[in-house]
């Protein structure tokens, strides 16, 4: 099948029948978007010249004294906080406890009159373990001074 092309839009087959299709490389644009885009064009040309008049002035030598000492841009000693870390290592273990006993008694290895009321032992033990076991880990890591953890993150009782 021959056919020649009369425009983008339209064809002519070799019969004499005309067929338009709505294939289009660009997407479509409205008047208004088509618009703001030129005003985006010509305002980013614009950009370069606001700044011709300015003067430009020299710098500060680097042995002038500028304000700025030493001390300040070093680091204080960081502050352990042990009152903070030793309630986490409390909370561990007691939830590790309370997951591990109410665990052994719902599986029926402790056997209890009242097994069914070890749900809320385990609940409870959860509870405690979590925050515990991540403060905890959060304190391991900054005393081995792996980078990103510090003992800022812990949380201190002042």
């Amino acid at each position: 099948m021959n056919f020649k092309s009369l425009s983008p839009l339209t064809t002519e087959f070799d019969n004499g029948r005309t067929s338009t299709s709505q294939i289009s490389l660009l997407p479509t644009m409205s008047l208004h978007s088509i618009t703001e885009y030129l005003d985006d064009l010509k305002m980013s040309r614009r950009r370069g010249r606001d700044y011709d008049h300015v003067d430009y002035t020299k710098l500060a030598p680097a042995d002038k004294d500028n304000g700025f000492i030493d001390a300040q841009f070093i680091t204080p000693a960081q502050k352990v906080p042990w009152k903070a870390i030793c309630l986490a290592t409390m909370l561990l273990v007691v939830g590790t406890f309370l997951l591990i006993f109410g665990s052994l008694v719902v599986s029926g290895h402790i056997i209890l009159n009242y097994s069914d009321r070890m749900w809320p032992m385990i609940i409870l033990g959860l509870l405690m373990f979590i925050p515990g076991a991540y403060h905890v880990r959060i304190a391991y890591y900054a005393y081995k001074q792996v980078p990103g953890y510090s003992f800022d993150d812990i949380p201190e009782f002042d």
